[in-house]
């Protein structure tokens, strides 16, 4: 089997990281996410993923993250069955083939136009209406390309943290301005988790750097959303679940200023007002 070599470097490189992450939890004796696409694609890959810094338990932290934002997603999917999914940054993720949305959603995956060209070769051409968008999240082309006649979800998975913050505003307005109505779904780190970004392997040996915290969730809703669930990545239910050896250290930091809202995951609902939005376009 012919191997690709990968030659990525800074935030496009850290997404081998939640890739070998999602393939090593596939791979433990009692998946959270199971994803069996990531660990193919992983051994289809050449590439030293000791640089990640990945283990049991970090695996176990991607793959819950990754799931809530499943989750929240099928949520909208089964509430708007002809609907677009806007998945931003999609690296190597396997999301659309996780939920295996119906003939009536509209799949649309953007990420660097590098990235893109990898994932074609690693990952196969989705069923159905499927749509794969080669450039950055913060160009002002592309939205174009997707069109604005449906409900849609737009899933922002380890993005938002290597904008910065007038970047993640602009990007935030710009999609919720352009869908009639929606749900934005995405992690975040907080303001100590931002400072503390050198501690993370991925981060630090890919040369990137983290720029946008979130303290107080509720503080972007001036952007045109409405926070509806805030889950802090140190409270996910299936933490219960993970050997002691992991879980006793993440219930102990949850418990920590600081550390306990080092990470969450947000769900905001968004109601485009159209004629302020046309206004905008013509001006």
């Amino acid at each position: 089997m012919d191997r690709e070599r990968i030659t990525l470097t800074g935030a496009p490189e850290t997404m081998l990281a939640t890739l070998y992450g999602r393939a090593l939890d596939s791979r433990s004796r009692k998946p959270i996410l199971n994803d069996v696409a990531a660990a193919d694609a992983v051994r289809r890959i050449d590439y030293d993923f000791r640089r990640t810094g990945m283990n049991a338990s970090s695996a176990a932290g991607v793959a819950m993250r990754a799931k809530k934002l499943d989750d929240w997603t099928r949520d909208f999917l089964r509430a708007n069955e002809n609907a677009t999914v806007l998945h931003l940054a999609c690296g190597l993720d396997t999301r659309v083939f996780r939920l295996s949305p119906g003939p009536h959603t509209r799949w649309v995956d953007v990420d660097l136009p590098q990235v893109v060209t990898l994932r074609e070769r690693l990952l196969p051409v989705p069923d159905g209406d499927y749509r794969l968008i080669a450039s950055s999240v913060t160009d002002d082309a592309w939205l174009a390309e997707v069109p604005d006649d449906r409900p849609t979800v737009v899933v922002a998975e380890g993005l938002t943290m290597y904008l910065r913050p007038s970047e993640v505003e602009a990007l935030i307005k710009r999609v919720v301005g352009r869908f009639p109505s929606g749900e934005l779904l995405f992690d975040v780190y907080g303001s100590f988790g931002i400072r503390m970004q050198k501690l993370v392997p991925a981060v630090r040996r890919s040369g990137a750097t983290l720029f946008w915290g979130l303290d107080e969730p509720r503080a972007i809703e001036a952007w045109g959303v409405t926070l509806v669930e805030d889950v802090r990545s140190l409270e996910l239910p299936e933490i219960a679940d993970m050997p002691a050896s992991g879980r006793v250290p993440l219930r102990i930091m949850a418990k920590l200023p600081g550390f306990r809202d080092v990470g969450r995951i947000l769900r905001y609902r968004f109601q485009a007002n159209r004629s302020e939005t046309r206004a905008s376009h013509m001006a």
